[in-house]
Order: C-alpha cells, then structure tokens, then sequence
C-alpha cells in the first residue's frame, strides 16, 4: 500500500505526520519503508536519528526526486507499507507520486493561506486521477489549536465541503509540543508519554488503513 503525504504548502505538519504514521506502523509490527520526496530532508533525518536507538522498531527509509512513480511501484512489491513524505509545494515528486499511490493524505493548518491553495491542488487530484483512477485522496486537519474556544478547525472543515475531491478526516491532529519533541528524537508521540497526541495518531491510523 503507497500512502503519498503531499500538499502545496509548506509547514503544514506534512514531515511530521508522515514519520509518525511510519513509527505506528512499526510499533504494530508491519513492514513498513518511508521514502523521502522532499529535499528539506526532514523525514530522512528522523529516520537517521532513529536507526542509532536499536532499541526502536527499524523504519526503513529511501531518498528519491524527480519521477517517483517507479521507485514507489518497486518498493511496493517489497514492503507491506510505502510512506511517502513530499516536498511541500506543486512539486513533480508530488505529481508523479499520485499516479502511483493507493492513497494521497493531504495535511493542511485550519488556516486561510492554507484553505487558499486547495482550489489548484484538486485540479492537480483530477489530473492524477485520469491516470490513477483509483486513487483515494483524505484532508487532515493539523497543526489545529487546542484552545477549544478557538475553532479553526471547524470553520475549516466547512470550507472543505466545496471540495468533493478531498474526503476529510475526522481525526485531527493538534498544535502540541510533544510532536516537535518527538521529531528531533527519531521517536513517533506513540512511543512517547502523552495520551492525548497518541490518540490523535491512533485516530488517524483507524480511518485511513481501517484498523
């Protein structure tokens, strides 16, 4: 299964999400390998600092540009699980890694800019999906506050109901310090002390590979 984490905007948790679903799988015990679309190399460097702990599950990691498609075919045949981290913006690894993905996640903050870009990013769905016809496209919320007087997140997933392309989540993930924690460390929030990031995960995991 090729699961491509892509959007037009950067700084949008794309890096973030994508190695922590990497860490779940692994922690359950799937064969899991992460490849590394963005040349920010932050996937690749979570990936690097958590093959020095053998004490974690390995998660596999391969850097590839450009044209994708083939590479993420290959490496399906070979791992249960292809996790694919691209560069934050209308990039040919995100175009030619939709024409090979099962499913494309699309990580975007409850904010405008944000919302701004989904209008050229469903184009970019529809193109890929001539090719790709069977390809199933998610909207997560990230990076939400955890202010409940704020309600971004809910202003948003309004705004997403124009865009039938895009299947939006109901898992959510928020604004916490311990996913930036848990970057630096190679570790993913589920194998860290914090129930409540853990359960985002965890959510988001149940919808999206219907554990």
């Amino acid at each position: 299964m090729i699961v491509l984490i892509g959007s037009q905007k950067g700084g949008c948790g794309k890096s973030t999400t994508a190695v922590n679903i990497c860490a779940e799988l692994a922690r359950n015990g799937r064969d899991v390998v992460l490849v590394d679309a963005d040349r920010q190399c932050t996937a690749a460097n979570w990936a690097m600092d958590r093959s020095g702990n053998e004490k974690l599950p390995t998660v596999h990691c391969v850097q590839k540009y450009e044209n994708i498609r083939e590479t993420l075919l290959d490496l399906d045949k070979r791992y249960e699980f292809v996790i694919v981290d691209a560069a934050g913006r209308d990039s040919r690894e995100l175009r030619t890694g939709m024409t090979a993905a099962n499913v494309l996640l699309v990580p975007f903050r409850p904010s405008q800019p944000d919302l701004d870009t989904l209008p050229n990013l469903q184009e970019i769905i529809t193109q890929a999906k001539d090719l790709n016809p069977d390809l199933v496209v998610y909207g997560l919320i990230t990076m939400a506050p955890t202010n409940p007087v704020v309600h971004e997140a809910e202003e948003a997933r309004e705004y997403l109901q124009d865009y039938p392309e895009i299947q939006l989540l109901s898992a959510i993930i928020r604004d916490r310090k311990v996913y930036r924690d848990a970057m630096s460390e190679g570790l993913g929030v589920v194998e860290m002390d914090n129930p409540k990031a853990a359960e985002e995960v965890r959510e988001l995991m149940r919808e999206v590979f219907q554990w």
